[in-house]
C-alpha cells in the first residue's frame, strides 16, 4: 500500500505490536506530522471510505463521477507526494 510506502520514507513505523496498523492510522500519522496537508489527510479519508463501500458492495453509497473524481484524485496526490 502507498501509505505505508510514504510511512517508510519518512521514518514512520507501519507495524505496531508485530502487526500492521490501520491504513486510516497512518493516515493521521502522516497528517499529524505534516508529510501532507490536513486537506490531503481528509481526501484520503474519502477515499478510503469509498474503496471499502466498493469492497463491500455498497454500490449505491458512490456515484461513477465520485470514482471518476477519486482516480483523478489519487493520480494527483501520488504525483505530489512522492515514495
Amino acid at each position: 500500500m502507498y501509505l505505508r510506502k510514504l510511512c517508510g520514507k519518512n521514518n514512520i513505523s507501519f507495524v505496531k505490536k508485530g502487526k500492521p496498523r490501520k491504513t486510516e492510522e497512518l493516515n493521521a500519522e502522516l497528517g499529524r506530522l505534516h508529510i501532507y496537508s490536513k486537506v490531503d489527510q481528509k481526501n484520503v479519508t474519502a477515499w478510503l471510505g469509498l474503496r471499502n463501500d466498493a469492497a463491500h458492495r455498497h454500490y449505491s453509497q458512490y456515484t461513477e463521477d465520485q470514482v471518476r473524481l477519486l482516480i483523478a484524485g489519487v493520480r494527483d496526490f501520488l504525483t505530489r507526494y512522492p515514495a
